[in-house]
C-alpha cells in the first residue's frame, strides 16, 4: 500500500518516540558529547541546585541539536560541570550517564537536524521533561508532541506526534545499543519499561498514515556489529528500486541483526488509517486496534477501500509466529551477490504458526456486461438509440469463522497443515465458471453456504503424505470426504528447483482412498433440474440413473468383484439418496505409481490391483 520510495522515511518517523528519549535522555546525539565529569567538581558540588543553560547547541555526526533552553533541577552539578557535560571525552558515554543525578531536566524546545544523503530530517519536540534522574535511569520522561520534516526530495514527507510518555528507561543500556557494537552473544539489556504516543500522523508521496495511540512495555535490545545508531542509518541509505548491490547485500545482515536483537513483552496500536490515491482511485484502510504479547499477535476491526470495493474483518491473530528462519536466511544471503534466488526467498518463509481470523466480509462493485441488442428504428432513417452497459448486482463474499495452521517448515515449506473454513458465503453466480459448481444456480442455489477442510501432514521416515481429511460441504447439499495417503513422497518433492520437485512427484504412489458423501439436499435438486430439461417425471429419471449404475458402472469398471459393488451402492444411493461409501486400498504395499495410472489401458485394469468396497445407507 506503500509506495517503496516513503518507507525509509516512515521508518524513521516512527522511531521518534525513542529518538527523543535519547536526545533529553543523553542516549542519542546529545548524550554522545556528554564529557566526563571531573573528580574535584564532583566532590565540591554539595549542595542541590537548579542550573539554566541558554542557547545550546551540539552536534553529533551528521546531526545538529539546539535548544535555547535547558533546565537541570535539583543536581549536585554547577553550570559549569553540565557544561563540560556537553564537551566530549574518552570515557564511555553509558559509563558518564551512570554519574548523572537529578531531580528534573526540562527543555521547552528541542531542534534536531539530521543529514542523510541528500536530504536533511527535522524533527522539533516540545516541553521534553525527564524526572528523577539517578545513575542515569529517568524514573519518568514525557515530550508534548513533536513535528518532523524531511527536505532535499521532490515528494512531501512529514511527521507529526501527540504527548509521548516513557518510564524507567535506562540510558546507559540505550547509549551502549546505540554507540557500541556488539554481536550475537552480547546480552538483551532492557531499555526502558513502558512507552505510548499519542495522535501520530505521517505523510510521504501520497500516502497518509494516522494512529490514534501507541503503547507498550518490556523494550529490550542486544548491542549489534554496527550498533543501532549505524544499523538505523544505512537502512535508510538503501533505495530497494535500484538494481542488486554489494551494499544491498549486506544491507539484509544489518537487517536480520536488528530483528534477532530487539524484544519487546508487549505492543499495541489503535486507531490506524491509511489513505493513498493510487492510479486516480482512493485506497483506505483501518484499524481498531493491534495488539503483541508473548508471541502471539492479533488484529482487530480491519477494513479497507480500493475504489468501489470494501472489506471488513473483525479479527485477525497469529499465534507461534516467528522470524527465526527469516533471520538465518538473511545473514546468508547478505554474504551473496546479486539478487536472491527463488530457492533464497523459500528460505526466509518464518515460522508461521497458526492464523486466524473472525466474521471477514468482501464488498465488490458489479460487473459491467456488454447491452442487450439495439431494438429497431421506430421509423426509416431514425438511429437507434445506444444503450449504457447493463450492470450486474454487486457481489457480497463473507467468512465467518477461518483458520490456518502450519506445521514444520522443509525448504520454506509447511510439512504439515490444517485449514477449516466455515460459513464461507457467496452468490451461486460466482462459481458459475467453475467445474462441478457452475450449475449449483440452475439447481435453485442462489446463496451458497459453505464449509472447507483440508488437512494434510507429510511423513518423512515413511516418506509418506496422508490427507487425513479433505472435504466441502454446503448448507442444504450436502458433503464430500476425501482421505488417502500417497507414498514416495521424499525431500525432494520439497525442493525450491520446479524441475526437481515436478520429476519428484512422478515417483509418488497412491497407497489409500476413502470417499463419503451424504446428501442433504442436492441430488433431489438435481434430479428435479434435469427431469425438468428431459421432459421426464423425477421418479422416471431417477429409475434410468439406478439402472445405469448399477449396471453400467461395473460394465465400464471391468466387471470385477469390487466394480459390481461399486455398482450397487451407487444403484442404492440414487434410490435413496442419504450416504455413499468407497474405500480403496492397493493390494501392494508399495501402491500404484502416477505413471500405471496414467498408461492403464482400461480403468479396470487398475481397479484389480486394488481391494474395494462400497457400501450406501
Amino acid at each position: 500500500m506503500i509506495v517503496p520510495q516513503g518507507r525509509p522515511f516512515f521508518m524513521r518517523t516512527a522511531g521518534l518516540p525513542v529518538c527523543a528519549l535519547l536526545i533529553f535522555g543523553g542516549g542519542g546525539p546529545i548524550g554522545l558529547l556528554l564529557g566526563p565529569l571531573p573528580v574535584s567538581a564532583q566532590e565540591a558540588a554539595s549542595a542541590v541546585q537548579d542550573v539554566t543553560l541558554q542557547n545550546v547547541t551540539m552536534t553529533f555526526g551528521g546531526t545538529v541539536l539546539t535548544a535555547p533552553q535547558v533546565i537541570v533541577s535539583g543536581t549536585r552539578l554547577t553550570k559549569d560541570d553540565l557544561l563540560g557535560l556537553l564537551r566530549s571525552g574518552p570515557e564511555p558515554l553509558a559509563a558518564r550517564l551512570a554519574k548523572f543525578d537529578a531531580a528534573s531536566i526540562v527543555i521547552p524546545e528541542l531542534r534536531s537536524d539530521t543529514r542523510i544523503g541528500t536530504k536533511t530530517q527535522t524533527a522539533t519536540y516540545r516541553d521534553v521533561t525527564a524526572k528523577d534522574v539517578r545513575g542515569g535511569r529517568i524514573a519518568q520522561a514525557s515530550a508534548a508532541g513533536l513535528t518532523a520534516a524531511e527536505a532535499g526530495g521532490e515528494a512531501k514527507h512529514s511527521a507529526s506526534y501527540g504527548r509521548i510518555e516513557m518510564k524507567d528507561v535506562d540510558l546507559a543500556a540505550m547509549a551502549r545499543l546505540y554507540g557500541e557494537a556488539g554481536d550475537a552473544k552480547s546480552p538483551m539489556l532492557r531499555i526502558y519499561g513502558g512507552f505510548s504516543a499519542a495522535d501520530i500522523s505521517m505523510e510521504a508521496e501520497g500516502t497518509v498514515v494516522k494512529i490514534a495511540r501507541l503503547e507498550g512495555a518490556d523494550v529490550s535490545g542486544r548491542q549489534i556489529p554496527a550498533t543501532w545508531t549505524g544499523a538505523l542509518d544505512a537502512m535508510a541509505r538503501v533505495d530497494p528500486t535500484q538494481p542488486a548491490s554489494a551494499d544491498k547485500a549486506r544491507i539484509l545482515g544489518t537487517v536480520a541483526d536488528l530483528i534477532d536483537g530487539f524484544s519487546v513483552g508487549s505492543f499495541q496500536a489503535s486507531g490506524l488509517t491509511i489513505n493513498q490515491t493510487r492510479e486516480g482511485e482512493p485506497v483506505a484502510m483501518t484499524m481498531g486496534r493491534m495488539a503483541f504479547t508473548s508471541g502471539n499477535l492479533t488484529f482487530e476491526d480491519l477494513g479497507f477501500t480500493v475504489g468501489e470495493a470494501s472489506g471488513k474483518l473483525s479479527r485477525l491473530s497469529f499465534a507461534g509466529f516467528s522470524f527465526a528462519p527469516t533471520v538465518a536466511a538473511m545473514r546468508k544471503l547478505s554474504t551473496q551477490a546479486g539478487e536472491p534466488t527463488e530457492a533464497d526467498l523459500r528460505q526466509m518463509t518464518p515460522v508461521l504458526g497458526t492464523l486466524a481470523f473472525k466474521d471477514l466480509r468482501l464488498d465488490l462493485p458489479p460487473d459491467e456486461v456488454p447491452a442487450s441488442p439495439k431494438p429497431p428504428a421506430k421509423s426509416p432513417g431514425a438511429a437507434s438509440p445506444v444503450l449504457p452497459p447493463a450492470a450486474t448486482a454487486a457481489t457480497h463474499i463473507g467468512l465467518r469463522d477461518g483458520a490456518f495452521a502450519f506445521g514444520p517448515l522443509r525448504d520454506g515449506v509447511p510439512t504439515t497443515g490444517r485449514a477449516n473454513l466455515s460459513g464461507l458465503t457467496l452468490p451461486a453466480s460466482a462459481v458459475a465458471g467453475i467445474p462441478g459448481l457452475g450449475s449449483l444456480g440452475a439447481y435453485g442455489y442462489r446463496d451458497l453456504d459453505l464449509n472447507v477442510v483440508a488437512d494434510t501432514a507429510w511423513n518423512e521416515a515413511a516418506k509418506e503424505l496422508s490427507f487425513s481429511e479433505v472435504s466441502v460441504s454446503g448448507k442444504d447439499m450436502g458433503r464430500v470426504t476425501i482421505n488417502g495417503t500417497l507414498g514416495g513422497i521424499g525431500p525432494a518433492v520439497f525442493d525450491p528447483d520446479p524441475s526437481v520437485s515436478t520429476f519428484a512427484m512422478l515417483g509418488a504412489t497412491a497407497k489409500t482412498f476413502d470417499l463419503r458423501i451424504e446428501n442433504t439436499g442436492l441430488f433431489e435438486r438435481f434430479i428435479a433440474s434435469q427431469s425438468k430439461s428431459l421432459s421426464l417425471k423425477p421418479e422416471e429419471l431417477t429409475q434410468e440413473y439406478v439402472t445405469a449404475t448399477t449396471f453400467g458402472v461395473p460394465a465400464i469398471l471391468g466387471n470385477s468383484a469390487g466394480a459390481k459393488a461399486i455398482g450397487a451402492a451407487l444403484g442404492q444411493f440414487v434410490t435413496k439418496p442419504g450416504t455413499f461409501l468407497l474405500s480403496a486400498k492397493t493390494k501392494n504395499a508399495g501402491g500404484i505409481g502416477m505413471l500405471e495410472f496414467s498408461t492403464a489401458p482400461t480403468p479396470g485394469a487398475v481397479l484389480d490391483r486394488l481391494d474395494v468396497s462400497a457400501k450406501a445407507n
